[in-house]
Protein backbone atom coordinates (compact mmCIF):
# COMPACT_ATOMS: atom_id res chain seq x y z
CA UNK A 1 0.00 0.00 0.00
CA UNK A 2 1.42 3.28 -1.08
CA UNK A 3 1.02 6.59 1.15
CA UNK A 4 -1.46 8.49 -0.56
CA UNK A 5 -3.35 5.26 0.12
CA UNK A 6 -2.87 5.15 3.56
CA UNK A 7 -3.18 8.64 4.21
CA UNK A 8 -6.68 8.73 2.57
CA UNK A 9 -7.77 6.59 5.19
CA UNK A 10 -6.05 8.82 7.86
CA UNK A 11 -9.47 10.64 8.85
CA UNK A 12 -11.47 7.11 8.98
CA UNK A 13 -8.86 5.60 11.79
CA UNK A 14 -8.92 8.48 13.25
CA UNK A 15 -12.51 8.31 13.66
CA UNK A 16 -12.32 4.98 14.32
CA UNK A 17 -9.67 5.86 17.46
CA UNK A 18 -12.01 8.77 18.62
CA UNK A 19 -15.47 6.42 18.97
CA UNK A 20 -13.19 3.62 20.46
CA UNK A 21 -11.55 5.20 23.05
CA UNK A 22 -14.59 7.36 23.84
CA UNK A 23 -16.56 4.46 24.59
CA UNK A 24 -13.51 3.14 26.51
CA UNK A 25 -13.65 6.13 28.35
CA UNK A 26 -17.50 6.09 28.97
CA UNK A 27 -16.88 2.74 30.65
CA UNK A 28 -15.08 4.30 33.49
CA UNK A 29 -17.89 6.80 33.87
CA UNK A 30 -20.50 4.56 34.55
CA UNK A 31 -18.47 2.20 36.51
CA UNK A 32 -17.94 5.07 39.14
CA UNK A 33 -21.62 6.55 38.89
CA UNK A 34 -23.82 3.70 37.64
CA UNK A 35 -22.00 0.94 39.34
CA UNK A 36 -21.62 -0.96 35.74
CA UNK A 37 -19.60 -2.70 35.14
CA UNK A 38 -20.24 -3.87 38.53
CA UNK A 39 -18.02 -2.47 40.92
CA UNK A 40 -17.86 -1.73 44.85
CA UNK A 41 -16.20 1.83 44.63
CA UNK A 42 -19.57 4.30 44.36
CA UNK A 43 -17.80 7.88 45.02
CA UNK A 44 -20.06 10.64 47.24
CA UNK A 45 -22.11 12.77 45.09
CA UNK A 46 -20.24 15.73 44.31
CA UNK A 47 -16.76 14.78 45.46
CA UNK A 48 -14.11 14.37 43.30
CA UNK A 49 -14.56 11.08 41.72
CA UNK A 50 -18.32 11.87 41.16
CA UNK A 51 -17.76 14.83 39.19
CA UNK A 52 -14.47 12.67 37.12
CA UNK A 53 -16.99 10.21 36.48
CA UNK A 54 -19.83 12.50 35.55
CA UNK A 55 -17.26 14.37 32.64
CA UNK A 56 -16.16 10.53 31.95
CA UNK A 57 -19.50 9.82 30.56
CA UNK A 58 -20.87 12.93 29.09
CA UNK A 59 -17.41 14.03 27.96
CA UNK A 60 -16.92 10.44 26.46
CA UNK A 61 -20.66 10.81 24.95
CA UNK A 62 -20.06 14.18 23.14
CA UNK A 63 -16.40 12.33 21.83
CA UNK A 64 -18.47 9.35 20.53
CA UNK A 65 -20.48 11.46 18.00
CA UNK A 66 -17.65 14.05 17.82
CA UNK A 67 -19.62 16.95 19.04
CA UNK A 68 -16.80 19.73 19.84
CA UNK A 69 -14.05 17.69 20.24
CA UNK A 70 -11.11 19.54 20.45
CA UNK A 71 -12.26 21.57 23.28
CA UNK A 72 -14.19 17.99 24.91
CA UNK A 73 -10.51 16.33 24.29
CA UNK A 74 -8.61 19.02 25.87
CA UNK A 75 -9.89 19.03 29.38
CA UNK A 76 -10.72 15.43 29.83
CA UNK A 77 -7.06 15.11 28.86
CA UNK A 78 -6.29 17.47 31.59
CA UNK A 79 -8.48 15.33 33.44
CA UNK A 80 -6.38 12.10 32.97
CA UNK A 81 -2.93 14.10 33.70
CA UNK A 82 -4.22 15.24 36.78
CA UNK A 83 -5.93 11.77 37.78
CA UNK A 84 -2.75 10.11 36.94
CA UNK A 85 -0.40 12.99 39.28
CA UNK A 86 -3.25 12.77 42.31
CA UNK A 87 -4.17 9.03 42.17
CA UNK A 88 -1.84 6.88 40.56
CA UNK A 89 1.74 8.42 40.62
CA UNK A 90 1.39 8.48 44.37
CA UNK A 91 1.30 4.65 44.70
CA UNK A 92 4.52 3.99 42.45
CA UNK A 93 6.69 5.24 39.96
CA UNK A 94 5.81 2.63 37.54
CA UNK A 95 2.62 2.76 35.30
CA UNK A 96 2.09 -0.60 35.28
CA UNK A 97 2.30 -1.63 39.31
CA UNK A 98 0.29 2.33 40.02
CA UNK A 99 -2.88 0.91 37.31
CA UNK A 100 -1.99 4.56 35.58
CA UNK A 101 -1.59 3.36 32.26
CA UNK A 102 -5.02 3.84 30.66
CA UNK A 103 -4.99 7.38 32.45
CA UNK A 104 -1.30 8.13 30.49
CA UNK A 105 -3.12 6.55 27.12
CA UNK A 106 -6.26 8.52 27.81
CA UNK A 107 -4.57 11.57 28.22
CA UNK A 108 -2.41 11.32 24.95
CA UNK A 109 -5.03 10.11 22.91
CA UNK A 110 -7.18 12.79 23.91
CA UNK A 111 -3.93 15.51 23.72
CA UNK A 112 -3.87 13.95 19.96
CA UNK A 113 -6.97 14.72 18.70
CA UNK A 114 -6.97 18.24 20.06
CA UNK A 115 -4.57 18.94 17.50
CA UNK A 116 -5.68 16.66 14.71
CA UNK A 117 -9.51 16.74 15.47
CA UNK A 118 -12.18 14.20 15.42
CA UNK A 119 -11.59 12.82 11.44
CA UNK A 120 -14.43 10.55 10.15
CA UNK A 121 -18.06 10.84 11.01
CA UNK A 122 -18.54 13.83 13.45
CA UNK A 123 -20.71 15.91 13.91
CA UNK A 124 -18.08 18.87 13.98
CA UNK A 125 -17.20 17.64 10.46
CA UNK A 126 -20.81 17.54 9.56
CA UNK A 127 -21.52 21.32 11.13
CA UNK A 128 -18.15 22.57 9.05
CA UNK A 129 -19.68 21.21 5.54
CA UNK A 130 -23.10 23.46 6.43
CA UNK A 131 -21.30 26.70 7.27
CA UNK A 132 -19.32 26.00 4.00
Amino acid sequence: MNASALDAWAPRVRGILRIVAALLFIEHGTQKLLGFPASEFSPGFMSLPWIAGLLEIVGGALLVVGLFTRPVAFLLSGQMAVAYWMAHAPQSFFPVLNGGDAAILFCFVFLYLVFAGPGSWSLDAARAERRA
